[in-house]
């Protein structure tokens, strides 16, 4: 059986599932039901593992904190595997079950719909419908397994928690003792193979003030004033940041690869008063010529020298989660195998830098493999209110993985 029956076979099963999933509203901290359907479903194509997670997590030089209050007891993620003969290299594939909030304008937002070949739905691309793909993509190899071509390496998927809110689920998967020859990290990027990714840290800025009438206005210090002072001082350096990051591979067509980003101001609670706490809270991106390290540093650094000692004394800067970018070289083979899974699946390879963060830097940097980030479905429709999977590019992207599966682990 070649790739292209073995995946046209299974792909009404996988959009099923991919449907199924969207019906799961599952939130950071929130997954368990739509892991127990995965679980379900994985069980009939690989051996399924249940790797759980407990609080310690928390420890993890890694760990991301921007949403309070999760635990983790009795929650996990989940390792398949489809077992080779030995001998052959083995490929982690890697994504999501969490899915951010359905947009305010977004209708039935987890009521799947097809329409136009697409299925529409929270999660559809942004990764519920890259978990379909790795779905496809393993069904796919283990029909052609029954037709005589037998893997010598392992095929591994980490289904994991928590990507939106820093890349938790990943941590736990990375320190729970696994190790592989390569990864892709399955996310919407139109079919493009990206291996160098940007990183990003995501911060909060408290300011203390001193509260008070404006008839005193001498005796106040306005804690909402001083939060937009750094919010000027954080902008200005951004620009130098991105000024010193020109001339990188990939990235260098883009206005701007690595915004700063305000997402959340809040301060005091009556407008004739000058507020005593104020909060920012916002995102920097970083290009692989810095690391998290030496930019939170140098935000600290730039608030103290521009703002001076008496803003800095009154300033809490705090990072909610820290992203490294990840390299890794387009001649690595991993990256020429998946472009040529691209071309034998029928359509041109594309390689290109990827401008949003997500968990790849973990296996690259962390876990220490080669990883590339791959699939189908586009940033631009992720998160809103149209986001959808265009059904051909989930069976496109599932097509090139079995190419790359049957190459790399053979």
């Amino acid at each position: 059986m070649d790739v292209n029956t073995a995946v046209a076979a299974k792909l009404d099963e996988a959009v099923e599932f991919l449907c199924r999933m969207i019906e799961i509203p599952s939130l950071p901290g929130t997954e368990d039901d739509a892991m127990a359907l995965a679980a379900e479903a994985f069980g009939h194509i690989g051996q399924v593992q249940k790797i759980p997670m407990d609080n310690s997590l928390r420890d993890d030089q890694d760990y991301s904190d921007p949403i309070e209050g999760i635990e983790y007891e009795g929650r996990y993620n989940l390792r398949v595997c489809a077992q080779g003969n030995g001998g052959g290299k083995s490929l982690i594939l890697n994504s999501h079950m969490d899915i951010v909030p359905a947009g305010a304008n977004q209708v039935d937002a987890f009521n799947p719909k097809i329409i136009d070949g697409c299925v529409f739905g929270r999660g559809a691309c942004d990764a519920k419908g890259q978990i379909a793909t790795i779905y496809l993509a393993m069904a796919a190899v283990g029909e052609m397994g029954e037709s005589g071509k037998k893997l010598s390496g392992d095929v591994i998927a980490h289904l994991v928690v928590e990507e939106e809110n820093g890349g938790n689920g990943s941590v736990a998967m990375i320190a729970s003792g696994e190790s592989a020859d390569a990864a892709v990290v399955l996310e919407p990027t139109e079919l493009t193979v990206m291996p160098s990714v940007r990183g990003a840290v995501w911060f909060r800025v408290n300011c203390k003030g001193k509260p008070g009438h404006p008839g005193s206005a001498s005796e106040t210090r306005s804690a909402l004033t001083m939060v937009r002072q750094i919010m000027v001082i954080l902008e200005n350096y951004h620009d130098k940041l991105l000024a010193g990051s020109r001339g990188l591979e990939f990235f260098d067509k883009f206005p701007d690869p690595m915004p700063i980003v305000f997402g959340q101001l809040h301060a005091g609670n009556w407008g004739a008063a000058a507020p005593a706490d104020a909060m920012c809270e916002g995102i920097g991106g970083i290009l692989p010529n810095k690391t998290c390290a030496e930019v939170m540093a140098e935000m600290a650094a730039e608030i103290r020298n521009e703002g001076g000692d008496e803003l800095a004394d009154n300033t809490s800067l705090r990072f909610l989660y820290r992203h490294d970018p990840m390299v890794t070289p387009t001649e690595h083979p991993l990256v020429t195998g998946l472009a040529a899974g691209c071309t034998a699946a029928g359509f041109d390879p594309k390689i290109d830098g990827m401008t949003a963060s997500c968990d790849s830097w973990l296996y690259c940097n962390r876990l220490g493999i080669p990883t590339v980030v791959f699939g189908g479905g586009s940033l631009l429709v992720a998160h809103g209110d149209d986001e959808n999977m265009p059904i051909d590019q989930l069976a496109s992207a599932a097509k090139a993985l079995v190419n790359l599966i049957i190459e790399w682990c053979r």
